[in-house]
């Protein structure tokens, strides 16, 4: 530990983390093997921005960085006819690609039965809506800017660096992903430090909270929303506060409406 006065080590940033080691299996026993409170928020909310949006509308959304979190992606067949799951590691993109192919484990399915309930236009059964998934192997910074009409993130840019700076290009990029007056809906960690998975996989975490998220987003985006819900006790204690939801659009083009 640095003396009073004396800098601290440099921030762990997203180039210095070996990502293809990302612990799968122990990240999903920890947080996905059953239906969270937090969840069921994080659902109902998305489903309540999917709903304003017509079924099928979207012919190409954004997953900014999927992880092996399949309930964005399920949510996202309510408006989306396809989905592209852009993921960087390794690990992550072989368990989604494993879920694609064989089929979801089961564990998912009250995931979807709740967002079902919640958004009637989503398809009958969670096996359809993930067949809109294609997964892409590739760094979220290489994404086009403007190549899909809307755009899905889910705890990245707040874990993917130690750095602030980094933080505001991740959601910067996540932004600028989609047309002008395309669609964004976000999920963060609240005061989210550097935090273990495991037993022994430490990973970074850039603490933040609904200001910060406004104002990096305010710049990027019109009709913006930033709300929260507290920490879940049911999960494990990463030494978070709970969670930040976003929901905007980028700027339109000049006459143009809606």
């Amino acid at each position: 530990m640095p003396s009073p006065g004396e800098p601290g080590p440099p921030p762990i940033h997203n180039d210095d983390v070996d990502w293809d080691s990302w612990p799968v299996e122990d990240y999903l026993a920890e947080n996905y093997r059953e239906l969270h409170p937090c969840d069921a928020a994080v659902i109902a909310h998305h489903c309540a921005f999917y709903r304003r949006i017509p079924p099928g509308s979207i012919a190409r959304s954004l997953e900014f960085g999927a992880g092996p979190n399949l309930y964005p992606l399920m949510l996202a067949a309510s408006a989306s006819r396809r989905i592209d799951a852009v993921e960087a590691g390794a690990a992550n993109v072989a368990y989604l690609s494993k879920q694609l192919r064989n089929g979801p484990d089961a564990g998912w399915l009250p995931f979807y039965e709740l967002g079902r309930r919640l958004d009637p236009n989503l398809p009958a059964d969670l096996s359809t809506a993930l067949s809109r998934v294609r997964v892409v192997h590739a760094d979220v910074r290489a994404v086009e800017p403007g190549g899909y009409e809307l755009a899905s993130m889910h705890f990245v840019a707040e874990g993917a660096s130690e750095d602030f700076a980094e933080f505001t290009e991740f959601c910067g990029r996540f932004a600028r992903s989609v047309v002008p007056g395309g669609r964004l809906v976000a999920a963060f960690m609240e005061n989210m430090p550097t935090y273990r998975i495991g037993c022994d996989s430490w990973w970074p975490g850039c603490p933040v909270d609904p200001d910060t998220v406004r104002e990096v987003f305010a710049p990027l985006t019109e009709e913006l929303t930033v709300t929260r819900i507290d920490s879940d006790p049911t999960l494990p204690d990463y030494g978070d506060s709970g969670m930040i939801l976003l929901t905007g659009r980028t700027p339109s083009p000049p006459g143009r409406c809606g």
